[in-house]
């Protein structure tokens, strides 16, 4: 059967195993945010992947300067896989030549249970703290840690304990104002998967698996990742 007359889907399916059929249109780099910075063209990388140069790819900086927003996948004629192309070749990068602090993140989580490493006694004084200092203008308001039965289980991102925690209270006001029920873990509450961005699977399932057992441990309804 002719690749036009299969779905979408399966025409997705199908070119993302041919690179080669790339027709070097452009519309990929047309719609990338960041076409052009660092040099990224979108088709440069399928490109480099047809001729068999792996290795150029991995070593490049373009997986790194891709957002993994999408838009060229989304707009690509022949739907071929770009997505999966730009991150497979972060996971092919050694550990230790991620660009910045990221792999580093994923270790600390890992250790912590946070990208920050902020220890779990530090964390709960902020969130007492700045629960109380809010409870000045909202009458009553705690924050609630741990809750079993709560309905929504809430993350953080750790840059805010870090140095942002005023950004917390922005969900908590509209949580009292709802009055909803919700809580935060005491312990693996990391927000943001680096495993997910440096292309490390194995990471990734781990700091999500921790999430998803508060999650069923605290028998919440609902998973909020502010982030």
């Amino acid at each position: 059967m002719e690749p036009l007359l299969l779905t979408r889907r399966e025409r997705r399916k199908l070119a993302s195993q041919y690179a080669e059929r790339c027709l070097t249109c452009g519309t990929c780099a047309g719609g990338c945010p960041v076409s052009g910075v660092e040099g990224l063209d979108v088709r440069k990388v399928v490109r480099l992947a047809v001729l068999g140069m792996d290795d150029e790819i991995v070593n490049s900086k373009f997986p790194w300067v891709c957002t993994l927003c999408g838009r060229c996948e989304y707009a690509c004629p022949m739907g071929i896989d770009l997505l999966t192309l730009l991150r497979s070749a972060r996971s092919l990068r050694p550990r230790d030549q991620v660009p910045g602090t990221l792999h580093k993140g994923v270790e600390m989580c890992l250790k912590t249970g946070n990208n920050l490493g902020i220890p779990k006694d530090d964390f709960l004084f902020l969130l007492e703290d700045v629960g109380a200092e809010l409870a000045e203008e909202l009458p009553g308001f705690e924050v609630p840690v741990d809750k079993k039965g709560a309905r929504i289980l809430v993350t953080v991102n750790s840059k805010e304990p870090f140095a942002e925690p005023e950004d917390m209270t922005f969900w908590w006001k509209i949580f009292y104002a709802a009055g909803e029920s919700w809580t935060i873990p005491s312990e693996n509450w990391e927000g943001v998967n680096w495993g997910l961005f440096t292309g490390d699977d194995e990471a990734m399932k781990e700091i999500v698996g921790r999430i998803v057992k508060n999650y069923k441990e605290l028998e919440c309804e609902y998973l909020l990742l502010p982030e």
